[in-house]
């Protein structure tokens, strides 16, 4: 569903929907493993949420996920009850997710788009929804506007990015994670790691709630995740142990006013 016109792409746009497929081969097992569970799991750590309860009901709401990848949370939501939408920049991440819809009897529509510039109507949704994907992707102002654009009024908007304390730990030329700042926070926004074609983006907590309110969302709470226990992995750049201690992820919850 949607073809997505490459030269309306801004440069960061561009960069990333070429490491997104070039990268898609690597996820598509962490997809199947995810489809296959049907409980709810956040984040690099899978905190289950039975433990945080974040997520509201959502049995029939219209959904869009924004960045899906393999569309493991929409198909989440779907067996909750939910209308999902999955989007993505990534034609070869959609590939995968259209393959486990096959794989497990379970269809919603997926659109071949960025989160940026979204080919849908207003007021389209009930909630709105990003783990990773849009949240760090995208450039803030434009995905949050195109958001706000797309719900209906009181949607809820959830997301879950880096905290901006791991992005200030993150070391440059290692994959992991320091317990010193490592950059200043004013100023954090775009970020280009040496060696890596991608761009992300992100904004302190003082800077997203400003973001957030002057686009017309009401912040209604803030998760700072914590590593379950258990051995200690490093997924990515973030090790167990240092999430244990330090929240390395944050899921956002606002509503459109």
């Amino acid at each position: 569903m949607g073809d997505l016109d490459a030269d309306s792409l801004s440069e960061h746009e561009r960069r990333n929907r070429e490491v997104w497929n070039a990268d898609a081969p690597g996820w598509v097992e962490a997809g199947r493993r995810n489809w296959s569970s049907h409980e709810p799991a956040w984040g690099v750590f899978g905190v289950p949420e039975a433990n945080v309860r974040i997520l509201p009901d959502v049995k029939g709401l219209d959904v869009i996920e924004l960045g899906c990848g393999t569309a493991y949370w929409s198909a989440w939501l779907a067996r909750r009850g939910a209308r999902p939408v999955g989007l993505d920049l990534s034609e070869r991440q959609l590939k995968t997710a259209r393959a486990l819809q096959r794989e497990h009897d379970l269809s919603f529509p997926l659109v071949h788009a960025s989160a940026e510039n979204v080919p849908l109507p207003d007021r389209s949704f009930d909630l709105a929804f990003s783990e990773y994907g849009a949240a760090i992707w995208c450039e803030p102002e434009a995905w949050l506007a195109e958001t706000h654009r797309l719900l209906r009024p009181g949607g809820r908007l959830l997301f879950l990015a880096n905290s901006p304390l791991a992005m200030l730990c993150a070391l440059e030329h290692e994959d992991t994670v320091s317990e010193t700042l490592q950059r200043p926070q004013f100023g954090m926004r775009r970020f280009e790691w040496p060696g890596e074609e991608s761009v992300d983006f992100h904004l302190p907590h003082g800077e997203m709630l400003r973001l957030l309110r002057q686009i017309g969302f009401e912040v209604e709470a803030l998760h700072e995740l914590q590593a379950p226990e258990g051995p200690d992995e490093t997924p990515f750049f973030v090790s167990r142990t240092w999430a244990r201690r330090w929240p390395c992820e944050d899921v956002w919850h606002a509503r459109k006013h």
